[in-house]
């Protein structure tokens, strides 16, 4: 590589690098554009560029994984102090503090709800298409237990047991037996 191709690549780099960088402080596109005085055309690009990077990069992709749970988490921290000043403003009937409090929340639960979006984990296709196949097992494995067990007292009794066994304590189990019936 030439040093001229040398240098396009690493001006390439180092201007992707401010986008991305201005980007993720959770600014939009349109926003990045302006405050970089770039098209948003070109910022598109470039967000576009190195999300198709880290995609293709497991090393990058665990380290943002890990950096997005460490962010959520931090955000759930903030969340429940806010809770707490909600809470003693209450105590102290004052209303102004509570609104405050409340809006806060909203604020910071849409700013946590923005940056997974924008990281992809609240788009995720492969999860999206795991839930439908599951969803889709579920479906039969019902109407196996309900053939199986359509005839037999004793069955039904011993499948309602096994299912609560597996369940969670809030988690109701209705089957019905006897749909059209």
């Amino acid at each position: 590589m030439a040093k001229n191709e040398l240098e396009k690549t690493l001006d390439h780099i180092d201007e992707m690098n401010k986008v991305v960088g201005v980007y993720l402080t959770g600014k939009n596109p349109t926003e990045v554009s302006q405050e970089l005085g770039m098209t948003r055309m070109r910022v598109v690009g470039f967000i576009d560029e190195w999300r198709g990077l880290i995609a293709g990069n497991e090393a990058i992709r665990s380290r943002a994984k890990e950096a997005l749970g460490q962010a959520d988490q931090h955000y759930s921290k903030l969340i429940g102090h806010a809770y707490e000043v909600i809470d003693s403003a209450d105590a102290r009937d004052n209303l102004s503090a509570k609104t405050a409090g409340i809006k806060l929340i909203a604020d910071m639960e849409a700013k946590r709800i923005d940056m997974l979006q924008k990281s992809g984990m609240l788009e995720n296709d492969d999860l999206a298409q795991q839930l439908a196949e599951t969803e889709e097992k579920q479906a039969v494995l019902e109407d196996i237990l309900k053939e199986v067990v359509a005839d037999c007292d004793k069955c039904k009794h011993q499948v309602m047991q096994r299912l609560a066994q597996v369940s969670s304590p809030t988690e109701a189990v209705v089957v019905d037996f006897n749909p059209g019936r």
